[in-house]
């Protein structure tokens, strides 16, 4: 065999090998270039544990590719599977392409997608663990019931030195808007909650606290669920209202808060126009006609700027409040019992008169 022909093997060796390499990177570069057939931004939620077809179906149905096969053939020349691809939530732009998008999809060294954005976990008008667990849960990846057997555990919470009571813990959850990875587990949600809590109490909202009488900012925000429950249209009022309760556990007096009671009967009391004597007479540790002073915990979860309004109550020598007599949503405040005991009747008349023209009657 001549030289020649030698060489000549080796070359067409050579560039056999180099088209049995090129040729399927030039096609995946190819397929790669592809772009999204969207024309306006759309949002997709990716699911933990997803694979390349599932996400390729995913992103077919919401109109946003037209040809899985090569989107799928890109990620599997890119190696990706499911514990590459990240769970999370992604705005796909129009005209991305498939290559940039699997970049956008693939998991970084914080367990992140490289494109992955952040959603709005909200959970305000709570009463309960449950009814916080519920709503985050339909913001996050996390049961419900998951989240709140976690909570309901003393040892997860020893880690960042809490100790609370179950009763006491949802005042460790301060209701806002807060940005957090849709695979935000349990563990991280918790300890970003924590985070939140202990920023809030800061050393100047923890000296009122001391100065206006309650010992913990459990109690201020026992305190601040019973204020919101009395008045939630007339923020006005709060620090009033505040001031007045203080006053009473100051005195000795029982707080008699209407709100109280009703959160011991759960829904049952919904729709009832009148309540009697005979409701306020359940036995129940948050019945503020039955117990002294503060109840084990929070009624609802109220609001940052309430808490400050009972840390800023203002300084009156109210012990009775009352609605008053009209649709305004605010009270009379009485400091004698006789004063009290005139707008009670006053109420009273005038919701009797109302229910009756109600009733037609």
């Amino acid at each position: 065999m001549s030289k020649r022909t030698l060489i000549l093997i080796i070359t067409g060796i050579a560039l056999l090998i180099s088209l049995f390499f090129i040729v399927p990177m030039a096609n995946v570069y190819f397929k790669g270039k592809k772009t999204s057939i969207n024309n306006k931004e759309v949002e997709i939620i990716v699911k933990k544990n997803t694979n390349l077809s599932v996400l390729a179906n995913q992103l077919s149905d919401a109109k946003i590719i037209d040809d899985k096969d090569a989107f799928i053939a890109v990620g599997e020349y890119k190696a990706l599977n499911e514990e590459k691809i990240a769970a999370g939530k992604y705005l796909i732009k129009p005209n991305t392409s498939f290559k940039n998008m699997l970049n956008g999809f693939t998991k970084n060294s914080k367990g992140n997608g490289n494109a992955e954005v952040e959603v709005e976990v909200t959970f305000n008008n709570c009463t309960s663990i449950e009814d916080i667990c519920g709503k985050v849960s339909k913001c996050i990846d996390i049961d419900s019931a998951r989240l709140n057997k976690y909570i309901r555990n003393p040892k997860n919470w020893q880690k960042w030195g809490i100790e609370m009571t179950y009763e006491q813990l949802p005042s460790i959850f301060i209701p806002n808007t807060y940005k957090m990875f849709y695979d935000t587990n349990e563990d991280l949600f918790v300890n970003r909650m924590v985070s939140e809590f202990k920023e809030f109490w800061t050393s100047d909202r923890k000296s009122k606290l001391t100065s206006i009488g309650l010992k913990s900012p459990t109690d201020a925000v026992t305190l601040a669920s019973i204020v919101y429950s009395e008045q939630n249209v007339n923020s006005d009022e709060w620090p009033i209202i505040a001031g007045l309760y203080l006053n009473r556990i100051k005195q000795g007096i029982k707080l008699q808060s209407d709100p109280t009671f009703k959160f011991c009967w759960g829904d049952k009391l919904k729709g009832v126009e009148r309540l009697l004597n005979k409701h306020r007479d359940i036995e129940c540790a948050y019945n503020t006609y039955k117990i002294n002073g503060l109840p084990p915990g929070p009624i609802c979860l109220p609001s940052p700027k309430v808490v400050d309004a009972v840390l800023n109550r203002a300084n009156v020598d109210f012990i009775y409040m009352c609605a008053k007599p009209d649709y305004s949503g605010r009270h009379n405040f009485a400091v004698s019992g006789v004063e009290h005991a005139k707008n009670a009747d006053d109420f009273q008349k005038w919701l009797a008169a109302e229910l009756r023209k109600k009733n037609g009657r």
